[in-house]
């Protein structure tokens, strides 16, 4: 199954390239990879690429992506996580644990793909072909245009570090403008689609996933400045990208929504870029949602499943209609649903609450994966697949109408419900297409990019959508088909504008005070 990564080896080369941890930025050694002592062979620029795919991703998957994506956006709800219950109530501060973690995590990801990308250019042996070289740097311009995209969308303006090098010599970097940080992430996609092949092993990024991942940066620029309305150019552009994706590609839709989640599944067409987890390395290396969000003890191998308290708010089981069934069961358990999957040497497993079913796949014995444990769950989560581009699509297709009947439109749009087993429309507006994607991509980590890709340009439309929220979670009697709202006593602050950007990680504030100054030019 795991023929297309060698991801052990991987993680060996990531401790040798990992640095030393100083301030926000994890800067690397100053003696590291040369001509001389890894890249000799387009062989070995293909492990050097596989180190991305995973470990430097840990930091951020094991709760931040979820707790920014689904909590802080009112999708989810945990309780008593004191980290985890600012991000409900918007009183999120400098020093919350998951907001450094994240921060640290993405410019680790980017500390790892400079240090690459300069070793490549600089000490290649002519030797290696042309189209290798071209290739891996395609992946690493793509992942690291990933996190800044991130990095984009929740604290704005950012320091866009490009050499290593210079910032040893330099620490103190400042904050560079919002519209460079967007034109860096724009230039390393541009290349990535250049460069990338139109297919490549299971797992590894395609031609397709940087031009569906450009057309989702353009589509959240299009509204940065503007009052209103989007910059047509950049919805030409979104519509442009993600039309090659849809159109040409070859790729379909997985003909199930439930499977798309079940880890025999890892990697198939619809999944443009996934996180490449493998099992048994440990803790902080692996993919340990599951531990984090499993209603049951039951469910995971070796303990853990400590979920029992977290699960959808009120608010997004509304969204749901009831033709809406399996997108409903594969995202969220509801008191009496029986999931044969799981614990299956034990007759499968029936809920007994209203939990997180997203990315809990299991046991080892479930998943066929020995070595599995409770802190390594072996499902490769997706972070862009091909339904997000058809919805991306349709929405750009759609752009500053209040309505549209584009042929396009329609099918990439009714493609995503049909596959979900819910009625075909003739027509999409904007809320339409707002409410399928909260559905489609829910517990994924999407729904708070969403809010702030609103807010750039319709910022009361965003705060409004947060303010009228039921962010509580709720009973279900199975017999009467009735949801109970629980009271949890948390006080909501009001989102504000403010409420879409967060908070530097305070340790950084301090240890570069430049990061307090305003946003520079970096072009």
């Amino acid at each position: 199954m795991m023929k297309l990564i060698k991801i052990n080896m991987v993680l060996l080369f990531v401790v040798m390239i990992s640095s030393c941890k100083k301030d926000y930025l994890n800067r690397p050694p100053l003696t590291g990879i040369t001509k001389d002592n890894f890249y000799k062979s387009g062989s070995d620029l293909r492990l050097a690429t596989a180190a991305l795919y995973a470990q430097p991703w840990s930091n951020w998957n094991n709760f931040p992506l979820l707790g920014v994506g689904d909590i802080m956006s009112g999708n989810m709800l945990q309780p008593y996580n004191a980290d985890l219950v600012q991000f409900t109530t918007f009183s999120i501060t400098s020093q919350n644990s998951y907001i450094t973690q994240s921060w640290q995590s993405f410019y680790d990801i980017v500390a790892h793909c400079n240090i690459n990308i300069k070793a490549i250019n600089t000490s290649l042996p002519d030797s290696v072909a042309v189209s290798s070289k071209k290739g891996a740097l395609g992946e690493l311009k793509f992942i690291r245009a990933t996190s800044y995209f991130f990095i984009a969308q929740l604290w704005g303006a950012a320091p866009i570090i490009e050499d290593n090098d210079k910032l040893i010599a330099n620490p103190l970097v400042p904050r560079h403008k919002l519209t460079d940080v967007y034109k860096f992430i724009i230039n390393d996609l541009r290349y990535a689609a250049a460069n990338l092949p139109r297919a490549d092993q299971p797992g590894r990024v395609t031609t397709w996933s940087a031009q569906g991942l450009l057309a989702k940066v353009y589509l959240t620029r299009a509204g940065l400045g503007q009052n209103g309305t989007r910059k047509q150019s950049d919805l030409d552009s979104a519509a442009y990208y993600a039309g090659n994706v849809c159109n040409t590609s070859g790729l379909t839709l997985l003909p199930s929504y439930y499977n798309l989640f079940r880890t025999q599944y890892n990697d198939n067409p619809e999944s443009l870029f996934a996180f490449q987890w493998a099992p048994g390395v440990g803790y902080g290396q692996g993919n340990a949602i599951q531990a984090q969000f499993a209603p049951s003890g039951s469910l995971v191998t070796g303990g853990g499943g400590w979920g029992g308290a977290i699960g959808p708010t009120l608010d997004l089981a509304n969204e749901y209609s009831m033709d809406d069934s399996v997108r409903r069961k594969a995202t969220y358990m509801l008191t009496g649903d029986k999931y044969p999957e799981l614990n299956a040497a034990n007759g499968g497993y029936t809920a007994t609450g209203v939990n997180v079913k997203k990315h809990i796949v299991g046991t080892a014995a479930d998943n066929n994966s020995p070595t599995m444990d409770l802190w390594s769950s072996i499902e490769h989560n997706t972070v862009l697949r091909l339904a997000d581009v058809y919805l991306v699509y349709a929405e750009a297709l759609l752009g500053n109408n209040g309505s549209t009947a584009n042929p396009q439109a329609l099918q990439y749009f009714n493609a995503v419900r049909s596959r979900a087993g819910v009625s075909t429309v003739t027509s999409i507006t904007p809320d339409m297409i707002w409410k399928e994607r909260r559905i489609e991509l829910a517990f994924e980590g999407q729904y708070w990019f969403d809010l702030v890709r609103l807010s750039y340009y319709k910022p009361q439309a965003a705060i409004n959508s947060l303010n009228g929220q039921k962010r509580q979670q709720f009973t279900y009697s199975q017999a009467t088909g009735v949801k109970t709202p629980s009271p949890n006593g948390l006080i909501i602050t009001p989102a504000t504008v403010a409420t879409f950007t967060l908070p530097i990680p305070a340790n950084d504030q301090t240890a570069d005070p430049k990061l307090l100054e305003e946003p520079v030019a970096y072009y």
